[in-house]
């Protein structure tokens, strides 16, 4: 998959408003977003490791972060917004996927500016920090969110369940606080049973699942040490992901990316005759060569068939034969989404999917 560039975001999510809601990873979707939106770099390390800061990248520090408390509990808020002349983002940090903080987020929506996307992962938080039996106060905690969701935002909202990533088998830093050292030995096999959930459940709603566990689980090379966050190129990888997925969805056409830099266009090649020496090269081959790798093709959702002692959920889901299945995709439609926040509408085009096209 070609990377996609900041002109084709750009126009993509021209006078849409953005709503990210979750973790640390979600946090880092939110920032390369962000950068994305402004330029084709890519996040340093130090922006990826980075939290609660006052600004990133022109973006404004609402609420929590260093202007309340900074600390690894569950009771952390971090609230940030990114706003330019044709486009606002913005990304509420989330410990647990309904709750009396998540109440008020919806009464944010409710009463105040309606979303025009909304990307939203919750789990690893939720399957660690509150206790062994997780399990049943998920489900309940997920079809409650659900519902609020689907009876506050309006029909033409895209809402996008982000699947969680593969956690390492150690599992290091911040995170893993002293009193739940216990559940990392298991906590990447609990994660695997959460996304069934989610999965399941957001589909049942008819809302549209990326399956991030799936695309990542041989780009294990991309994960930082702590076996929990991602490196830069991972993100940027996360970024193309959602924003082509929203392009069909929304039945735009993104075209090819006009490169900023024609000199700097390296082919692959070269590239891949020309062994880097330095760390430093290789990291530069890793940015330009991880999107052009394609993994066997599989079924995305691998609990549908075979014994694999899969947990129960009401009737099993039918298992997606193709690329033509709903259950990835359950918002596909030619009709224009023009949902401004801005005060003067301009008069666009409408974008319809080629003949030829097909998801």
């Amino acid at each position: 998959m070609k990377s996609i560039s900041q002109s084709q975001a750009s126009r993509l999510l021209h006078n849409k408003f953005v709503v990210v809601l979750g973790d640390s990873i979600q946090r880092s979707v939110y920032k390369d977003l962000v950068l994305l939106l402004q330029s084709d770099r890519y996040l340093t390390v130090a922006q990826l490791k980075s939290k609660g800061e006052l600004s990133f990248e022109e973006d404004t520090l609402v609420e929590g972060g260093r202007l309340g408390t900074m600390n690894n509990g569950t009771e952390y808020r971090e609230v940030r917004q990114f706003r330019s002349d044709h486009h606002l983002v913005r990304f509420y940090f989330l410990t647990k996927i309904y709750s009396r903080y998540m109440e008020s987020i919806l009464a944010d929506f409710e009463n105040g500016l309606k979303p025009d996307m909304v990307i939203v992962n919750s789990c690893v938080w939720d399957v660690s920090r509150y206790g062994q039996k997780w399990v049943l106060e998920y489900r309940e905690n997920l079809q409650k969110f659900f519902e609020q969701m689907k009876r506050i935002l309006p029909p033409d909202c895209l809402m996008v369940w982000n699947m969680t990533m593969p956690l390492g088998s150690k599992i290091v830093g911040g995170f893993l606080v002293p009193e739940i050292k216990h559940v990392a030995p298991t906590l990447r096999y609990d994660v695997i049973e959460a996304n069934f959930y989610g999965a399941a459940l957001a589909d049942a709603f008819g809302l549209d699942v990326l399956d991030l566990h799936y695309h990542f689980r041989l780009r294990l090379q991309l994960r930082t040490r702590d076996g929990v966050h991602w490196n830069a190129a991972a993100h940027r990888h996360i970024s193309g992901l959602l924003l082509r997925h929203v392009a069909q969805a929304w039945g735009v056409e993104l075209g090819q990316p006009a490169p900023s830099n024609p000199d700097a266009v390296v082919s692959a090649a070269p590239l891949e005759k020309s062994r880097p020496k330095t760390k430093k090269q290789q990291v530069q081959v890793q940015q330009k060569l991880f999107c052009s790798y394609q993994p066997p093709r599989m079924d995305p959702y691998r609990y549908g068939g075979g014994n694999f002692g899969v947990p129960s959920f009401g009737s099993r889901l039918p298992n997606p034969t193709g690329p033509e299945s709903s259950f990835v995709m359950k918002k596909k439609s030619s009709k224009q989404h023009y949902a401004p926040y801005t005060c003067q509408k301009r008069q666009r085009p409408l974008l319809t999917l080629p003949p030829s096209y097909r998801y």
